[in-house]
């Protein structure tokens, strides 16, 4: 590559510390370019190494960029800002892949496709090259969480050899900077509409670090989990609270005539009591489900949500209002019915618990409609979906 060339592919390398690999990584990337007559560069992302990792990639023909902030995440992401190429292929510093497998990835983007994963499962793992712990849980759990909750076409997500134009990159908006960068990169290339994905095998080889690996199996396993699970609130929230409150309903709406006997066993305002328990939580847990949706949206998490938007304008504050104030004065008129019918009675013996659970219950969840409708609104005005008086009229 000489100045002032049109850079067609950018081989981005983040680098801590690697002077054991790093020269081998670079080799293979710049052969891979000239042996294929690529139009490319080789991009070392250096973290602040102290090993003599800067000069090794000088002397190897890399242009280094040179970045401040700690972290893996913060070396690619400058990287790839400032790799020249229309398609940035990236990959580790420690030799664990092989760079001369990059004309796969160019080979599919100039078919068309915007993102291009590896797949280690498919191109085969040497010995030595991952625990097994990653090869036959961890990786293979969280690729297919992915593909489930998330619709993501791939067999293995968290590859760490992958391509992807610089247009489809700018368009993920990726925030995470931690080692929740596969899971995030794995869930917003299925929100972003339009990408082309596909995937091709790679080759896992025992890396050549000499020195312990940054990644800690069960931390960072769980904190990808984490971030998955703060992604899908219709798993994490709504499907919990529907659950929790149908069960709650039923146990409710079953006790509520009188007691009920399975065989020997009698259920009566007690088991119904449980139930109104089980209601209000699943409402609680449904509202933060919302309440998280609603969120990610406003957040630019999710960059598109139809579902969210037209729920945002067609159920603005005051539905949520009328409803929940609705279900607040049928309940408390209720309680307040019987309240008054134990008055008239002196106070007496009381047999009307399971109807003052029942009213108490709308009560409650009106009240919680009201307050929920009314931050629901307040987060729903970043995005513009806020409905004023001027729209009402």
């Amino acid at each position: 590559m000489t100045d002032g060339q049109e850079i067609d592919v950018s081989v981005v390398i983040p680098c801590l510390n690697e002077a054991n690999s790093l020269e081998a990584c670079i080799t293979k990337a710049q052969t891979a370019i000239r042996d294929h007559h690529i139009a490319g560069e080789v991009v070392v992302a250096d973290n602040g190494s102290r090993d003599g990792s800067i000069e090794i990639a000088k002397r190897g023909g890399a242009r280094v960029v040179h970045v401040t902030p700690r972290g893996y995440t913060h070396a690619l992401r400058e990287g790839i800002r400032q790799a020249r190429g229309k398609l940035i292929i990236m990959g580790d510093a420690d030799d664990s892949y092989d760079f001369l497998e990059a004309p796969k990835f160019v080979a599919k983007w100039q078919e068309g496709y915007d993102v291009i994963m590896g797949n280690r499962f498919a191109g085969g793992i040497k010995p030595g090259a991952m625990a097994w712990s990653h090869r036959y849980i961890g990786n293979p759990i969280l690729s297919l969480i992915l593909r489930v909750v998330f619709g993501n076409p791939f067999g293995d997500s968290h590859c760490g050899l992958r391509a992807f134009t610089k247009d489809a990159w700018n368009r993920l908006d990726l925030k995470c900077g931690a080692m929740e960068f596969a899971s995030e990169f794995g869930i917003r290339v299925t929100r972003v509409p339009g990408l082309k994905m596909t995937e091709v095998p790679v080759v896992l080889w025992p890396d050549k670090r000499g020195r312990p690996p940054h990644l800690h199996t069960f931390r960072d396993g769980w904190l990808n989990l984490r971030f998955m699970m703060l992604f899908a609130p219709n798993w994490l929230f709504l499907g919990p609270g529907v659950a929790l409150m149908a069960v709650g309903l039923l146990l409710v709406i079953w006790l509520l005539p009188g007691p009920r006997w399975l065989g020997q066993v009698c259920f009566d305002v007690h088991t119904m009591f449980f139930g109104v328990l089980f209601t209000l939580l699943g409402m609680q847990v449904l509202t933060f489900g919302l309440l998280a949706k609603l969120f990610s949206y406003t957040e630019q998490f999710d960059h598109s949500n139809p579902g969210v938007t037209r729920w945002l304008r067609t159920l603005p504050l005051e539905t949520g209002l009328l409803a929940g104030t609705a279900l607040s004065i049928v309940g408390l008129v209720g309680d307040v019915a019987i309240f008054w019918k134990w008055k008239q009675g002196g106070f007496g013996p009381f047999s009307e618990m399971r109807w003052v659970l029942f009213w108490s219950m709308l009560f409650f969840i009106g009240v919680q409609i009201v307050f929920s409708s009314f931050l629901m609104s307040m987060l729903g005005i970043s995005r513009d979906t806020y409905r004023g008086d001027h729209e009402a009229r």
